[in-house]
């Protein structure tokens, strides 16, 4: 497993998000309200909308396109729908974070 410093905590506003590129799909990076940072491929399972633009509530995001609610920690849809938008695994290392890019990021 790879980690790579992709920012700051603080470059990341709370509730808020921030896309990596540079892979085959986009790495969204969000940070909760209480500071905890997640990372999913940045795309909703329902029409592919772009989970960076959606709002950040608890450790959820709502997809700006269809208000599809996508669980942070595990990338699954919540309630009736059903489907995954890939978890990338992230975490938080003297005040950086690190993120395990997908293999399609190279390097």
């Amino acid at each position: 497993m790879r980690w790579t410093d992709v920012a700051a905590v603080e470059d990341i506003p709370r509730q808020g998000s921030r896309v990596i590129t540079g892979g085959t799909d986009p790495v969204a990076v969000f940070r909760t309200h209480d500071d905890q940072i997640f990372a999913l491929i940045d795309r909703c399972p329902h029409k592919g909308g772009p989970l960076s633009q959606g709002i950040v509530h608890g450790a959820s995001v709502t997809c700006p396109l269809h208000n599809w609610v996508i669980d942070l920690a595990t990338a699954e849809a919540t309630g009736p729908d059903e489907g995954c938008s890939g978890h990338v695994p992230a975490r938080v290392d003297r005040g950086r974070v690190l993120v395990c890019l997908p293999q399609s990021f190279g390097g």
